[in-house]
């Protein structure tokens, strides 16, 4: 984390994302040597997140029938699996962490994980529930449950595992520039895509999340990493967290220089137009006072977004990397 915000210029990301290992019930019960550090970082400093992602399903990367994954959904939506999670929200609260973001079962519209909802979606979604409601029984908890699926229709649409509104406090979605030579503006537009995504979190009355997004299929993509900073900008997340190891990332990814540029350039500290120095006005209107407006660095993102929306980007700093 701090050598991120080195190569960021001394801007230090406020979200920290990590995710509980899926291979046996003891680790998803979140064993203290492995949450340690993390809550550590966490307790710090007040105004910073941590997130973390839960899997609903032990040997949750092995290759299961549908036929077993719906058998086991089915089980916990029975309530076999609840003290597992009982176990892992007293220890986030001992911690010192109750308020953790915990992203539970994403990417269910896939078949990448064995959480998938596709084999029984009625269980799955009486599952979540019975987990959710678990966490929620631990005295001093107050966790936000994320609802996360992959970007478009996968498997199935993510929207038929929808657990509902009393369970879900976020709705996220992870987006990577995927498949190949799909241009942005198909992955707003797809079915179950970005704007899907925004539009049905807002029928329901929940902010967004981005957990994963970065590169993938289309290598080092400039445009791809301008029109995704300017896509949250328009329709800012409660909060955003980069994959940041190749093909997906930017610090740790050598081959990915040129989107490296664009997210430094719109994340990094650094100076301020000097229209907004002189008390101007910019995408995001005056600024408070007549003055400078704090947390909001302006970026120059290129030629179509000036053209426009007649200016350059002022990313608000509310939605920081992890």
């Amino acid at each position: 984390m701090s050598g991120f915000a080195r190569w960021l210029g001394g801007r230090e990301p406020t979200v920290g994302h990590t995710y509980l290992p899926g291979d046996v019930w003891a680790n998803i019960e979140g064993r203290p040597a492995f949450l340690d550090d993390w809550a550590r970082w966490r307790r710090a400093k007040p105004e910073r997140t941590l997130v973390l992602n839960v899997p609903m399903l032990d040997r949750n990367e092995a290759r299961f029938p549908d036929q077993l994954v719906a058998r086991k959904l089915r089980k916990g939506a029975r309530g076999e699996y609840d003290e597992h999670y009982r176990v892992l929200a007293r220890r986030l609260v001992s911690l010192g962490v109750p308020d953790t973001v915990l992203v539970l079962g994403w990417e269910m519209n896939g078949t990448t994980y064995a959480h998938r909802c596709g084999p029984d979606p009625e269980a799955w979604k009486r599952y979540w529930n019975r987990i959710v409601a678990a966490m929620r029984s631990v005295p001093g908890q107050r966790f936000r449950f994320d609802f996360t699926p992959a970007r478009g229709k996968d498997a199935i649409g993510w929207t038929e595992c929808y657990p509902g509104d009393d369970t879900v406090d976020i709705i996220g979605m992870d987006s990577y520039d995927q498949p190949k030579d799909m241009d942005f503006d198909r992955q707003i537009s797809e079915p179950y895509g970005l704007q899907d995504h925004v539009d049905f979190a807002r029928k329901h009355g929940k902010p967004v999340s981005y957990p994963e997004w970065g590169l993938f299929r289309n290598g080092d993509n400039p445009e791809y990493m301008r029109r995704m900073i300017a896509w949250m900008d328009a329709h800012p997340p409660l909060y955003q967290t980069l994959s940041d190891y190749c093909p997906h990332g930017v610090w740790q990814c050598g081959s990915n220089r040129a989107a490296a540029e664009v997210y430094r350039a719109a994340f990094s500290a650094g100076s301020r137009t000097p229209g907004e120095q002189e008390g101007g006005t910019g995408p995001d209107g005056p600024a408070p006072g007549g003055g400078e407006n704090p947390g909001c660095v302006p970026v120059d993102l290129g030629g179509w977004f000036q053209s426009r929306f007649g200016g350059r980007l002022c990313v608000r700093f509310s939605w920081l990397p992890g």
